[in-house]
């Protein structure tokens, strides 16, 4: 617009062979029409990238926003009285070529998206889209970037069936599939794309995606996209339903990272004299390594190895694990005092600092007892939609330690499904400081 201004001022005086006046009023017109117009379209979410990428050009929206700009700019220079430090001639051309300008631009803007979307320079990558093959084969990468400023993602069949149990197995095959596409790659959301007429399969996915640790939305369908074309509103931009929410927001996580990192970092500097002397003492108290790496499920039941200093005389990390008990055999004489005082733990800051752990969160178990107990409960895996912990809330409410019953493990699992569901920055300082008086009353610690 403030080409157009400008233009227009040196072609008038240029076709009417007179002299150029000065260009500051001229230049104060051009930003002034530019300010009005940004702020009229950008209520109209005209600048949003959802917006931006829909095929059509908006010619009403930007005529009508062009037309009452030009009206309030006349208005203005009515009412101030400086409609002489403008030629009429060349205020009419800018009228004209503003709008030409702008539809040219919008034109060149949508061409320069579209292409930068073919060749991925922008669009979302961390995002799975798991759909009806029919809603599938309708979506566009541009439709994706209109919907959720995505582009081109993960694309994951449902069954193409119409039987509806081989429907069920296809789609369990297919949510299958997903959860471990999501376990190997940094996925934040699962966008799902099936007929909106289908309620019955909605609830059957809805039940099967509840181990997803993020969150699930439901897309429109090409029926509804259709009818709305997209069409934004003030309370919701894209019609689209979130129907399942994932446990922590990004802010949360960045917080809770951030809190991890920062006492993560002092208590392994302020704690190292006693890390390097527990290793000492390991290490003179018989043959053997100083830590006991262990493989368990952290977030999204990806596995990672953690780190304890070895305190018995077996290392297992199999498909069999034998949880210690009290006077067990096989713990060390440095090994009872170290599981005593809970200083075996210390090495798991290393995991924290690494992002494999948090220092508050569930605890992780063996893989073996992973495995048994995920067969045993039905909600046991959703304690991995969140990072495994040092310490959690079943551990301070006297759930530490050992679970040799099904009775055990099932009130830890109820007490973990609460700390994820009831989260905050404060929940976790009160957990820390809880765990400390726990390890000095020593409870269930053998």
């Amino acid at each position: 617009m403030l080409i157009a201004s400008l233009s227009a001022c040196f072609a008038y005086h240029w076709l009417t062979d007179t002299p150029i006046p000065d260009l500051s009023a001229y230049f104060a017109l051009g930003l002034a029409a530019s300010f009005l117009h940004i702020v009229r379209l950008s209520g109209l979410a005209y600048y949003d990238l959802e917006s931006a990428a829909k095929p059509a050009v908006e010619f009403l929206e930007i005529m009508f926003s062009w037309l009452t700009t030009a009206l309030m700019l006349a208005f203005f220079a009515f009412l101030f009285k400086i409609g002489t430090a403008f030629s009429r001639g060349a205020f009419l051309l800018f009228l004209a070529a503003a709008p030409a300008g702008l539809l040219a631009g919008r034109k060149l803007a949508k061409y320069l998206l579209e292409d930068a979307v073919v060749r991925g320079v922008i669009g979302r990558r961390d995002l799975i889209l798991l759909g009806a093959p029919q809603e599938l084969d309708a979506l566009e990468p541009r439709d994706l970037l209109v919907l959720f400023g995505a582009a081109e993602v993960h694309r994951i069949a449902l069954s193409a069936a119409s039987d509806p149990a081989n429907q069920k197995a296809g789609d369990l095959k297919a949510v299958a599939t997903a959860a471990k596409f999501m376990q190997e790659h940094d996925v934040t959301e699962v966008l799902l794309v099936i007929p909106w007429n289908s309620p019955e399969r909605l609830e059957y996915l809805r039940q099967q995606m509840k181990a997803f640790p993020v969150s699930v939305r439901l897309l429109p369908d090409k029926q509804i996209r259709a009818l709305s074309d997209y069409a934004p509103s003030a309370q919701q931009r894209v019609v689209s339903l979130e129907i399942q929410r994932a446990p922590l927001s990004a802010v949360e996580r960045g917080v809770k990272r951030m809190m991890d990192i920062v006492i993560g970092l002092t208590a392994l500097i302020l704690l190292s004299p006693i890390i390097a002397l527990t290793a000492i003492l390991i290490k003179l108290d018989g043959k053997g390594p100083v830590f006991f790496l262990q493989n368990r499920k952290g977030f999204n039941g990806r596995q990672f190895v953690m780190f304890k200093f070895r305190t018995m005389t077996v290392l297992e990390n199999g498909d069999t694990v034998t949880q210690a008990t009290r006077n067990d055999p096989r713990v060390t004489r440095i090994g009872a005092y170290l599981r005593s005082a809970s200083i075996d733990e210390l090495p798991q800051l290393v995991n924290v600092l690494r992002g494999d752990m948090s220092l508050v969160g569930p605890r992780p178990h063996a893989i073996a007892h992973d495995n048994q107990f995920e067969r045993l409960l039905q909600d046991y895996a959703f304690r991995h939609h969140v990072k495994p912990g040092m310490t959690g809330w079943a551990q301070v409410n006297g759930l530490r330690g050992a679970t040799p019953s099904l009775d055990l493990i099932s009130r830890r699992v109820e007490m973990d499904l609460w700390y994820i569901n009831n989260w905050s920055l404060w929940l976790d300082v009160q957990i820390i400081m809880k765990t400390f008086f726990e390890v000095v009353r020593k409870r269930n610690a053998f």
